[in-house]
């Protein structure tokens, strides 16, 4: 594999990480008055979560309950050399869950997955299957997709000319936590995305490519069309403006066009495309995770901010796993 494709792919990884945490301390404030009100000078990136917000507790630096998830992932494929959905799933359900020590915020993807497997336990001897997530079309599993894809490519040498298995092996994981046919529509639009830029090529196109990549036949995927569409009529807009029109909220038929217009917009500037788009509020964190692969695939982690880097908690430990693996 070529220097420039794995640099590539550390970006791709450490931008995920990056936004997510970058975007911590304002998660899910959706009134951007209140974000103006509580930092008069404006947003820097790696603020330390208020008294009484949902993530209250966790130091700058620190991850999102979606980074750590992304964690949980990173590590359960340390040692192996395929993806194998049980260890991973073994994992999460372990690790994940409040009632074995995790701190960090519950979502609603999390619930209903470890209700879906503490009934089978109940109910079954056989093994569980962990297919059977929540029902939800948030941003769960895109939050961590680009882990699995960098895992993916350098154990396979080089980027899929056939990209069928990859697609199968991102609608398994999404499967882990949302057993949802939008969610998976979503992850395999922002896996072609992150396989486009990992390619070499620029922002514009990148998107452009997927979306005629994406079946006509297929409504969920017109709906991504769609959405594509919408944000680039936006691309010229301030984010915060673009933002409310396309959604603050979790959804992706809201957030993954806000991230594509906020990337569409400040195209390979990594550090404002997560800055305004965390002044933009609502679940920042989520597509900031996003907004942070995509360009750091583009650009390659020796561009990433290095003050950012020296920020992330969890950065030694990501930079060990991706030398394990090669990279």
């Amino acid at each position: 594999m070529n220097k420039v494709l794995k640099n590539r792919l550390r970006g791709m990884v450490l931008g995920q990480f990056l936004g997510d945490a970058a975007s911590l301390g304002v998660h899910w404030i959706y009134n951007t008055k209140d974000i103006e009100r509580l930092y008069p000078d404006g947003l820097q990136g790696f603020e330390v979560p208020a008294e009484g917000h949902y993530h209250a507790g966790k130091l700058a630096g620190d991850l999102t309950h979606y980074g750590d998830a992304a964690s949980v992932l990173l590590e359960a494929l340390t040692e192996e050399t395929t993806f194998n959905v049980a260890t991973f799933g073994r994992a999460f359900v372990e690790k994940m869950d409040p009632g074995k020590g995790y701190s960090g915020y519950f979502d609603s993807a999390t619930r209903g997955t470890l209700e879906n497997y503490r009934n089978h336990l109940e109910v079954s001897k056989m093994p569980y299957s962990f297919q059977e997530g929540a029902d939800d079309d948030q941003l769960a599993t895109i939050s961590v997709l680009a882990v699995l894809i960098a895992f993916y490519v350098a154990h396979n040498n080089g980027l899929p000319e056939d990209r069928t298995n990859l697609l199968e092996q991102v609608k398994t994981l999404t499967h882990v936590r949302q057993n949802n046919k939008r969610a998976v529509a979503y992850c395999q639009a922002h896996t072609r995305l992150l396989l486009e830029l990992l390619a070499g090529r620029d922002i514009h196109s990148a998107f452009h490519h997927v979306e005629e990549q994406l079946n006509t036949d297929e409504k969920l995927d017109r709906e991504v069309r769609r959405k594509f569409r919408e944000a680039f009529q936006l691309k010229h807009k301030d984010t915060v403006e673009a933002t409310d029109f396309l959604g603050q909220s979790c959804p992706l038929i809201c957030s993954f066009p806000s991230a594509v217009q906020a990337t569409a917009k400040h195209n390979e500037d990594f550090e404002m495309a997560i800055i305004e788009s965390a002044k933009a509020g609502g679940d920042s964190a989520g597509r900031a995770a996003m907004i942070g692969s995509w360009i750091g695939a583009r650009i390659g982690a020796d561009k990433l901010p290095k003050e950012w880097i020296k920020k992330l908690n969890r950065s030694s430990k990501i930079y060990s796993v991706l030398e394990n693996w090669g990279l």
